[in-house]
């Protein structure tokens, strides 16, 4: 017992030198607790719904105050009124817009002759929980909807005809951009993080030290590698995935070649932010059980399993500086949607953006020193 004791108390001490491990081990719980519990099946708010009112007729007005309600109340969305149909259904491809609700020229005259008006709700089904929250809150909405100014004996019930925009997208294909940047991350953790703490631990940093590389060409260096990495594994996921996942012309060369810009501005945001948190660590288990916590803090605030628009304040607070959320974002429009570069443009930047944010960090944080 004396003997085992010993390796025991040894181990411990060990343990104790290092609080940094020891806060992470107890507080990554409560972290995933937090953020699961609040990840899944939350009730969807602040959708954006364009409004084209092509009728003009009174009867339209009591619409817009319903609406209203909704916003003030429920909060399940907010309405921005448009001229243009073709500018509506842009905003809502480019995904400005969650929904279009089209109001026909004829709407009012349905109305008054008791003629079953109907009106159009055009969907970016993409996102199946947003737009079945959506399509469930409009059906209610047209459901209390009694115009006045109509014969009792005429029936003015609205009808909402559903329109999606994007063929049927199975739950599969909503995981996969989620997918795609997690095999990037995985990369980015081993390239960026584990592989830099266990040089140091075995001493193979110090050759780093003893040459006359400045501490930005070392940063740069060891980013590019690990960039390298992680955009192979994301150009295997985006290909590979594609097809087993089902995405429509897996194989189209303009799609491809977004991607690819989108997988290596993720790769590098990732790897900067990895090799910025390990940059003054020593500890080689710190990282192991730091990344644990880091993938449930970037993966699932990011919206690859679940809409952002349910998450409660503070996680859509996480989500804005997420680096995960950006390229997820990005994915969707390119896998989903197949959109042009204008869409993912405000992806890129803030992937861009955070890369020189941490890279400069970075560098500034390194020692030349054992």
């Amino acid at each position: 017992m004396i003997r085992i004791w010993a390796i025991l108390e040894r181990d411990l001490r060990r343990f104790r030198r290092s609080p940094a491990l020891i806060v992470v081990s107890m507080v990554m719980p409560l972290v995933q607790l937090l953020v699961l519990g609040y990840a899944f099946g939350g009730k969807i708010k602040g959708l954006t719904v364009g409004v084209v009112d092509q009728d003009h007729g009174v009867p339209v007005v009591q619409i817009r105050e319903l609406c209203q309600a909704v916003a003030a109340n429920a909060r399940t969305f907010d309405t921005v009124s448009y001229a243009d149909p073709a500018a509506a259904l842009r905003d809502l491809r480019n995904s400005k817009i969650d929904a279009v609700l089209n109001i026909p020229p004829n709407f009012s005259r349905d109305v008054l002759a008791g003629a079953a008006p109907k009106v159009a709700l055009i969907e970016d089904n993409t996102d199946q929980f947003s737009s079945s929250s959506l399509e469930a809150v409009m059906t209610q909405l047209f459901a209390s909807y009694r115009p006045t100014n109509t014969s009792s004996r005429l029936s003015s019930t609205v009808s909402v005809s559903v329109v999606e925009v994007y063929p049927y997208v199975p739950y599969i294909q909503f995981l996969l951009p989620g997918s795609i940047t997690l095999a990037i991350f995985v990369s980015a953790m081993i390239g960026g993080g584990i592989i830099y703490i266990d040089d140091k631990a075995r001493g193979l940093h110090e050759g780093y030290l003893v040459t006359p590389v400045t501490k930005f060409e070392l940063i740069l260096g060891f980013n590019l590698a690990g960039a390298a990495k992680a955009i192979i594994a994301g150009v295997v996921l985006i290909t590979v995935g594609s097809v087993l996942a089902g995405i429509p012309d897996p194989f189209n060369l303009l799609r491809l070649a977004r991607m690819l810009l989108l997988v290596v501005a993720t790769a590098l945001a990732l790897i900067s932010m990895m090799f910025l948190l390990v940059v003054r660590m020593t500890d080689p288990l710190l990282p192991r059980a730091l990344f644990g916590m880091l993938n449930t803090l970037l993966f699932f605030p990011s919206g690859a399993v679940y809409p952002q628009k349910a998450f409660p304040l503070w996680m859509q607070i996480l989500s804005r500086i997420d680096p995960f959320s950006y390229a997820v974002d990005g994915f969707k429009d390119l896998l989903l949607k197949n959109t042009g570069l204008a869409p993912i443009l405000p992806d890129l930047g803030f992937l861009a953006a955070f890369t020189v944010i941490a890279m400069g960090i970075a560098t500034l944080l390194f020692r030349r020193t054992l």
